[in-house]
Order: structure tokens, then sequence, then C-alpha cells
């Protein structure tokens, strides 16, 4: 008989499930996207503003967390892209402080599930934050360039398929399109140039996102004449020249937007001339945008300004009609508030500096659907736009006013000029006198001149009455409504 005492009883298997969840138990509560974005949205209120936050903070909702990207829910496009575009830099700032796995910032009008997730300590920055460099920092090396990097300096919404193409732009698309589709130099450079809010950068962001999605491969580096000026004196500072040049000599694609800016600045030009032939004649890519053709601009050396249009030009005209009413389009698609096409046909027809204002007016009738709650209609978008409506108007002469008010109250042109003070002549002239201080720039002496050198004080006298007249004389409110709407949309 066996010592008992040499027997041990069967060993209890382990159950894994149970293991695992114990552990669980035991561990600390997982933190949720929900938790982490509740501190995030409290600090951008205190660093925003009650109002501001409000506005375009406070109801974005987390939804998920997905590759380093947090993915935040808008009630509406309008709101996603404003989010995008004015906050998503701060908000991504301010998540990887509360949450260092967070390295970009996604905002979506669809749907998805919460996914809950362990966050580490958050990450703390120190009081002297950015620190006090005493050696010029390492630069970004060609091969730290990822994704990742180039979508942090990029605008989401700026993609070809969002590119509305007309006849004033259609050859510098064609030409965008084809140097992102092939891996091969077909133009260079690429020179884009055009007036502000044309369309030049839209196409240079879109160049850089479909390189990225169809050859990741390839290193893109993509910044601002600015930008490029300031490394360019930072490697100077720290004298470390070597690492800027090999930072930029090794990239596959060089965008350079906006490259007027370095006009009159010689050192930078130097650099940037030799940075381009050497890229050139590496067989890379260059791109650059400007407000003017190479040759146009001024403060430029020749030997760069000849360089400059070696390969392709292509120029974006301002929009014209049609097109401007197939961006207002393309815009309302994207949104979910109802705009009529009279409104649209309308600012297409009132709003021609650019795309840009074009585009700004758009969201500020969205804006005012959105958070007041009114409907859109021709009238309404006249209150909101009074300030663009009329800076848009400007080009209405103070003669063409004059001539347009004559022949609608059939008096003589001439009779705006004249000494005479009969009331068929005196209240049309005061009504000239009024829409041109509305419709022009000019001043109150600038006026008087031109109404027969008449004294400021006449002109403000003049203003002032009509002014009370459109108050309290409804014929008269209906006559300068007809004459305003006759001298802009003509």
């Amino acid at each position: 008989m066996s010592d008992s005492r040499n027997i041990r009883p069967p060993q209890k298997e382990i159950d894994t499930k149970d293991a695992v969840s114990d552990s669980v138990a035991t561990a600390e509560p997982i933190e949720t996207v929900s938790s982490i974005w509740e501190r995030v949205s409290a600090a951008m209120k205190q660093d925003l503003g009650e109002a501001v936050w409000q506005a375009w903070i406070k109801n974005l909702s987390p939804v998920a967390l997905s590759e380093k990207t947090l993915v935040l829910q808008a009630s509406n496009s309008f709101i996603r892209d404003r989010v995008q575009s004015q906050y998503a830099e701060k908000l991504r700032f301010m998540l990887r402080r509360e949450y260092g796995a967070v390295q970009q910032v996604s905002v979506t009008v669809g749907s998805a599930h919460l996914a809950p997730l362990a966050a580490p300590a958050p990450m703390k920055l120190a009081p002297d934050y950015p620190p006090r460099l005493s050696k010029m920092p390492e630069a970004d090396t060609p091969a730290s360039q990822n994704a990742a990097e180039l979508v942090g300096g990029l605008d989401s919404r700026f993609t070809f398929d969002r590119f509305v193409v007309g006849k004033p732009n259609e050859l510098a698309f064609a030409a965008a399109r084809r140097v992102a589709e092939i891996t091969t130099t077909a133009f260079n450079p690429l020179f884009l140039y055009g007036g502000v809010g044309l369309g030049k950068t839209h196409l240079m962001h879109a160049i850089a996102w479909e390189i990225n999605a169809r050859h990741p491969h390839r290193r893109v580096m993509y910044l601002s004449a600015e930008k490029f000026m300031y490394r360019f004196i930072r490697a100077l500072r720290y004298r470390d020249m070597m690492s800027f040049k090999e930072q930029f000599r090794s990239v596959d694609v060089l965008m350079i937007d906006d490259v007027q800016f370095i006009s009159g600045k010689d050192s930078t030009q130097e650099e940037f001339f030799h940075t381009f032939n050497a890229l050139v004649e590496d067989g890379r890519q260059v791109i650059l945008s400007a407000d003017k053709s190479p040759t146009d601009l001024s403060g430029m050396e020749e030997r760069l300004r000849s360089r400059l249009g070696w390969g392709m030009v292509a120029d974006i005209h301002p929009a014209n009609y049609e097109l401007r009413l197939g961006i207002l389009q393309s815009r309302c698609e994207r949104c979910d508030v109802l705009v009529p096409d009279k409104v649209l046909e309308f600012l297409a027809n009132r709003i021609t500096s650019n795309i840009r204002e074009i585009e700004g007016a758009f969201n500020r009738l969205v804006a005012q659907a959105t958070l007041v709650g009114r409907d859109i209609t021709v009238e309404m978008a006249r209150e909101v736009l009074s300030d663009l409506l009329r800076s848009n108007s400007r080009r209405v002469t103070v003669e063409d006013i004059q001539k347009q008010v004559a022949s609608y109250y059939n008096i003589r042109t001439a009779d705006m000029f004249s000494a005479r003070r009969s009331r068929a002549v005196a209240r049309p002239r005061q009504i000239a006198m009024y829409l041109s201080k509305d419709l022009t720039t000019f001043s109150y002496p600038e006026i008087g001149r031109r109404f027969g050198g008449r004294d400021h004080t006449t002109i403000m006298h003049a203003v002032r009455k009509v002014g009370d007249l459109l108050r309290d004389d409804a014929e008269i409110a209906d006559d300068i409504s007809t004459l305003k709407a006759n001298l802009v949309d003509n």
C-alpha cells in the first residue's frame, strides 16, 4: 500500500474561457471612444469658445476608430465639410494628446458602429511645448514620408471627382489628370496658373491624392512656396543644408503651390533653381502653381522663368455662367439641404468673381437653413448675401447708373449734371446719387464730381433723403428695386 502522502489528486483542467473572463473582470475598465471624445470636446470648447463649439463641435459623435483614424459623425455634409476644413488639425492635435494612437480625424455623415478601445495613459505635453531647439531637428527623410504624412497636409474634399470641369479649366484638368495617372514625366514641369479662387489648389491636392492612391510607393511632397522658403531658412540657420537637399531632391514628385511667393527672394530662388534642375534631370516630376504665367512673374530670375515654362503651362480662366452653375449643382448634390434651382441660378448670375466666393455664398445659405431653420429662397439669399452681392456689383459705374435712371424716368442724361431743380429732374437725380453710393465704391466727394462737380454734402443729403423715402414710399421702393435689378443683372 502506497503512502497517501505521495498521492496527488488529479489536477483540474484550466478553462481558458474562464481564465480570460477572470482576467477581464480584474483588468482596468476599458475606455471607449465616447469617453475620450468627451474630454476632447471639452478642450475644444475651452479653446474655441462657446459659440463656435455650439455651432460646429457639440453635435459631432464619435463612431469608430480604425487604423489610427478616429471617425466622427456630423448631422449633415455642410457641418462635415466645415469641420474638416477648419478644425480637423486642432482636433487631431488634441486627440493625440488624449489618446496617442490617433493620428488622423475623419468626419462622415453616414453611420458606423461604436468601437470600444483600451486607452493608454494620455500623452501630456511639457509646459514649454514645443521645446526650444539647440540644433537643427532631423529632417523628414523620404523613407518616412508615408501616406499618413501626405494626407495630413491635404484637404480630403479636393479630389478629381469633386472638380467640376468646364471650358475655362478643361485643359488644366486634363493635364493634371494625365500627370497623376502615369509614372513617366509627360510634362515637366506642369505649371498651373490662374487668378485667386479658380481651382489651382484643388487640382494640386487632387493630383497628390490620385498619385497616392494609384502609386503608393511613389514619394510625394506637397507644400506651399512659403513653407519651402521657411524650411530653407531653417536649414541655413542650423547649418544643415545637406539634410534639406536630401529631403527635397530624393522625392519622386515635388509639388509647390503659389510659387510666386518666392519672387524677389534671391537666396530662396537660387536654391529652388538647383532643386528644380536636380529633379528634372533625374526624371522626377515637378508640379507648380502660381497666379500668373511664368513669363509674367515679376521679381523672378530670367533663367528660372525660362525653366518654369519648359514643360506644360496650363491656365485656368475665370468661370463662366455654365461652370458656376455646375459647381453649385455639384455642391447641392452633396448637401442635405434643399436649395431650389432658382436660387442656384441667382447665385451663378450674381456672383462672378471666383469659385471660392460662389462656394462661400452657398455655404452661408446652407448655414442659415441648417442652424436657423430658414427656407432658402431668392429673397432670403438677397438678404443673407447682401454684402457679397454688393461687392460683386461694384463693377457698375456711375455713368451706367445715370443713363439707366435717366432712361427709366424719361429725362435726359445731361439733366444729371444740370442745375435744374424741378421735381421731375431733382428726384431721379437724387435716386441716381443714392444708387451710386450703394452700388459702387466711390466716396461722396468722388460721386459729387461725377454729378457736375456737386459738393459732397449734396450727395449725403440725397442718400439720406432717398433712404427715408424707401421706408415710407412704396412706389419709390419699387422703382429702386427695379433699377437695381436692371443695373446688376444686365
